[in-house]
């Protein structure tokens, strides 16, 4: 049995974490610590709300009393750590939000975690600090170039990497320096349910059910490898019990697309939806609008990103090896239950 303490649980991809784990180890304790910004929604954890080993703390993590506290009530021996403030076009606009949480807030988890278990000694033997990062920290790819893997040298490119960059470090840090216990795992773009719809495969799915624009950076032939969001969960259970202490460990999804083709691709899925389920006209009339006249009709090119990042790609070979991981979602039927979620679900995306 576990008592873990998972950051940011209420987002898109920690809430995928805990329900995957109370699905898994329904003996465990999970606490979940958010603060609620606008990418974090209670409402993500309403199915397991009522659950005995379920809590849930409002808070932030550079509120590093709150966190000590929650280690000692709860007697955490396992802390997760998916907090962090991630959408890259937000970074450029607004980046001390992103040196705050993503920084500022790691490093108050981290100051909690060593006092705690090291230095008060609770669970100093069996404790395990978990950060979540990104393989935007490795920088770009070229169209020939390799996959990442994890011995590839950190080249972040936007505030938001950086700072992802900036925690990985100080994680690795810790370990070396005061021997937390801690691992750490990069993964590639995530997608699935209660995924916020600023990013790019919600957006697409909503703005066509709302017959809006589809708007494509530059030329969109980015390309991105892409993770179904309950493999990426069951990559860091892996981690948690298999992994070495203070290494880190690849998650992706093989599974490399450009983002014009993810967009088409999900306009045609969009349009069989439709055509084999006539009643969702009636349900959204302004999406059987847009897939009547073709919904790649709103594809809109817009100015590229500053500073975007042309190619990502996750080499898992070493978790794989080590761990035993391969993603067990295709993306042909993970993207099928994700448009399908978001048919079922308008009542949880349009009040976004």
């Amino acid at each position: 049995m576990s008592n873990l303490l998972v950051t940011g649980g209420a987002g898109f991809i920690g809430a995928n974490f805990v329900h995957y784990w109370m699905k898994t180890y329904p003996q465990d304790k999970v606490v979940v610590l958010d603060a609620l910004t606008y990418a974090g929604n209670k409402a993500n954890l309403e199915p397991i709300g009522g659950n005995q080993n379920f809590f849930f703390c409002h808070g932030d993590i550079c509120d590093t009393a709150l966190v000590e506290t929650l280690l000692k009530e709860h007697r955490i021996d396992t802390l997760v750590h998916f907090a962090a403030e991630s959408h890259v076009d937000r970074s450029i606009s607004s980046p001390d939000t992103f040196i705050e949480t993503n920084i500022i807030g790691t490093y108050s988890l981290l100051q909690a975690a060593k006092k705690i278990w090291l230095d008060e000694g609770l669970n100093k033997e069996n404790h395990r600090f978990h950060h979540v990062s990104t393989d935007e920290v490795y920088g770009t790819l070229g169209p020939e170039d390799p996959p990442f893997s994890e011995t590839m040298p950190y080249a972040p490119n936007s505030p938001y990497s950086a700072s992802k960059a900036a925690s990985d470090h100080l994680v690795r840090a810790y370990h070396h320096t005061y021997g937390l216990k801690v691992t750490t795992s990069n993964c590639s773009n995530n997608y699935g349910p209660y995924h916020f719809p600023e990013k790019l495969i919600p957006l697409v799915i909503t703005n066509i059910l709302l017959d809006k624009p589809l708007p494509i950076y530059g030329d969109g032939r980015q390309i991105r490898d892409w993770l179904y969001v309950e493999d990426h969960a069951r990559g860091i259970d892996l981690v948690i019990k298999k992994g070495q202490l203070g290494e880190c460990y690849n998650i992706g999804g093989i599974n490399e697309w450009a983002n014009i083709d993810i967009v088409k691709l999900i306009c045609n899925l969009m349009s069989q939806q439709f055509a084999e389920s006539p009643v969702l006209a009636d349900k959204y009339p302004l999406a059987s609008n847009a897939i009547n006249c073709k919904a790649e009709n709103l594809i809109v090119f817009v100015a590229d990103r500053s500073g975007h990042d042309r190619r990502y790609a996750i080499d898992p070979s070493k978790s794989s090896r080590d761990l035993g991981y391969q993603p067990l979602q295709s993306f042909e039927n993970g993207i099928k239950k994700t448009i399908k979620w978001y048919l079922e679900e308008s009542s949880w995306w349009s009040g976004l």
